[in-house]
Parts: structure tokens; C-alpha cells; sequence
């Protein structure tokens, strides 16, 4: 056990020492920031001035803001759930290329210990880093007005941010195991952070894809991470336009928002409830732990 913690601790001040791996792991969510507001916030402006329908005397334009800078934040932390469990990972792909991992397997710790040590390590950062981008947010959003949120849901936000560090953590070990150098896990992330924002639905909502695509989408993990949290995150606050309402649109604006922005996954034809999408997040962050702890053994050798 002493053996696991050590090397489990050996992983975690690796990355966290690397300023400009931590910096780059970022990178996605930056874009995101600086892309929301160039033009992307006039976008999801637009699209919901669209379902007013003549409610713009009733809803509290400051609600309205808050929703929109929600959106915000949950394409940000969607986007720092795909590329910070990503880049914690390269540790993994540094030592196989300076051939660390032969001295690693040589020592009396299973091959199994070896991979969940490079696993936790990496949950471990990822909901380090993840969380602090999340609780930043959350007090620059509570700085602008009332997020709605109680003590209850924030808990149960940084739950969803834990479940969403071990899937995305699980389903990339198995990816990097292939790498054999830093240059390949570096294309690859360059090509993975072009389409992530469009994978969560940071850019442009899942729904205006088509069938197909919003099913590509959402068989990764990281789409249901995403929507359990834009559920969460924004539940209060439309719960509150929809109140302010009063049933004057029979609950039709609060409908068209959860539509347009994809408060449900849409997968094979059929939409996925919250309960549904943490199951298959569950499920498949299993299968991926099993699949990586195989796989560590038939990649590494003993040396």
C-alpha cells in the first residue's frame, strides 16, 4: 500500500510542477471564455429572445443574464472535463518514452497497483483543477446576481465534476496507453481540444445536429457530464423565469430552453433523462477502468 501512495504521490507533483502542461490542459476553456465574448454570448442572447414570445415585459432580464453567463460555465467546465483528465494523463506517456515505466515495473507492486496509481493520480488532478475553474466561476456568477443554487446543489455540482474526472480519466488511460511518445499525445490533444467545444455543446448547442450526430456526441461520457451539469447548474434559475411566468405560456419557455440547449442527451432516437445519463456515465466508466487495467498488462511489459 505504501508502494501505491508513494508512486500515486510521485504522479500528482509530476504535473502539478509542470506549470506549462497545467496551463495548456486550460487551453480548451480559454477559448471557450474569449469565444463567448467575441460573439458566442450574442448567439445564445438571440436564441432565447426567439422563445420570449412576448413575455419580455414579465421575465427579469437579470435572470436572463444569469442563465446565459450559466450556459457559459458549463461550456467551460464541460470543456476542463475532456482536456484537464487528458493532460494529467501524459505522465503515463512521459515515462514510457524515457523508459521510467521498465524501473516502475521492476518493483515488487502489481501491474495493477502500477495503472491505478496513474489513474487516481490523475482523478485526483483533474478534480483539483477542474473544481477550482468551477469555484471561481460560481463566485464570479453569485458577484453578478442570484445563481439560485443552494448548499444542496452546489454539493451535488462538484459530485457531478468527481463522476466526470473518473470517466473522462478512465476512458483517456485507455487512448494514452497506445502513445509511445510526448509528440504523438500532443497531436493528439490538439486535435482533441478542436473538437471538443463541439462535442459538449460549448459552441453550439447539441441540438441543432443532426440525429446521427447528436448520437456520436453522446455516446462519450463527457456530453452526459456535461448535461447532468447544465441541469443542475441551471435548474433554479429557470425554475424562477418560470415561476415569474406564472403559467402565462403554459411552461413553454422553460421547455424550449431545455430544448435548444440540451438539457437531455439525445441518443439512438430516444431522450435520455438525468438518472439515465449518470447510469451510462457509471457504466461506462466501469467497463473503461477494467478494459485500461487489462490493457496496462498487455502493453508494459516487465523488464
Amino acid at each position: 500500500m505504501k508502494g501505491f501512495i508513494g508512486l500515486t504521490k510521485r504522479h500528482l507533483l509530476l504535473y502539478f510542477k509542470d506549470i506549462q502542461s497545467v496551463v495548456f490542459s486550460l487551453l480548451t476553456s480559454i477559448i471557450v471564455f474569449v469565444l463567448y465574448l467575441l460573439f458566442l454570448k450574442g448567439t445564445f442572447v438571440d436564441a432565447i429572445n426567439s422563445v420570449m414570445n412576448g413575455l419580455e415585459s414579465i421575465i427579469n432580464s437579470k435572470d436572463i443574464e444569469m442563465l446565459v453567463n450559466g450556459i457559459l460555465l458549463t461550456g467551460i467546465m464541460g470543456s476542463a472535463m475532456i482536456t484537464v483528465p487528458y493532460n494529467c494523463l501524459t505522465t503515463v506517456v512521459k515515462d514510457r518514452e524515457n523508459k521510467i515505466d521498465y524501473d516502475i515495473s521492476a518493483t515488487p507492486m502489481k501491474r495493477w497497483q502500477i495503472i491505478l496509481s496513474y489513474f487516481v493520480s490523475s482523478v485526483i488532478s483533474a478534480f483539483v483543477m477542474t473544481a477550482i475553474i468551477f469555484t471561481i466561476g460560481l463566485i464570479t456568477l453569485n458577484a453578478m446576481g442570484d445563481t439560485c443554487l443552494s448548499v444542496k446543489t452546489i454539493i451535488k455540482l462538484y459530485g457531478v465534476i468527481i463522476l466526470g474526472a473518473i470517466s473522462a480519466t478512465a476512458f483517456f488511460m485507455i487512448i494514452v496507453l497506445f502513445f509511445k511518445s510526448s509528440s504523438a499525445c500532443a497531436a493528439f490533444f490538439g486535435m482533441l481540444s478542436a473538437a471538443t467545444g463541439f462535442v459538449i455543446g460549448a459552441y453550439i448547442p447539441v441540438s441543432q445536429f443532426s440525429d446521427s450526430v447528436q448520437t456520436a456526441c453522446n455516446i462519450f461520457p463527457a456530453s452526459h457530464i456535461t448535461v447532468l451539469f447544465r441541469n443542475t447548474l441551471l435548474s433554479g434559475v429557470l425554475e424562477k423565469i418560470n415561476n415569474d411566468i406564472g403559467g402565462l405560456d403554459q411552461g413553454k419557455f422553460a421547455e424550449s430552453i431545455q430544448d435548444i440547449f440540451s438539457f437531455q442527451a439525445y441518443m439512438f432516437g430516444e431522450h435520455l433523462k438525468t438518472n439515465m445519463s449518470v447510469i451510462y456515465t457509471c457504466v461506462f466508466a466501469s467497463i473503461t477502468i477494467i478494459v485500461m487495467t487489462l490493457l496496462y498488462a498487455k502493453t508494459y511489459k516487465r523488464r
